[in-house]
């Protein structure tokens, strides 16, 4: 049974950071492929960042290059979401995603490709 838990959200002012996390149990993170996606309210779900399973590949949607840093920890089983300089359309609810069996240096862009989810963590940026 896959479980995802998101933690780390909160309330931030504009430029400042936070750090999510996003725990596994049931699975083995260096075998998947992980995204982080955000949904701001009254939005479409969107990507943020993904990394592939073998953990070389990244990806970054335009709004979070060059302030947000997708990383795992395989010891723990835990993916982060660094996001610095944060902005007030960072407003969202952030949930992390990942798929079993991809390609080891394939980093997924679409939302179908995922299997399993969390619930989320909610971040929200004042101005």
């Amino acid at each position: 049974h896959v479980q995802l838990v998101e933690s780390g959200g909160g309330a931030v002012q504009a430029g400042g950071s936070l750090r999510l996390s996003c725990a596994a149990s049931g699975v083995t993170f260096s075998i998947y492929a992980i995204g982080w996606f955000r949904q701001a309210p009254g939005k479409e779900r969107e990507l943020v960042a993904a990394i592939s399973s073998c953990g070389t590949n990244t990806y970054y949607a335009e709004s979070a290059k060059g302030r947000f840093t997708i990383s795992t920890d395989n010891a723990k089983n835990t993916v982060y979401l660094q996001m610095n300089s944060l902005k007030p359309e960072d407003t969202a609810v952030y949930c992390c995603a990942v798929r079993y069996g991809s390609s080891r240096y394939r980093v997924l862009t679409g939302e179908a490709s995922y299997d399993y989810w969390g619930q989320g963590t909610q971040v929200t940026v004042s101005s």
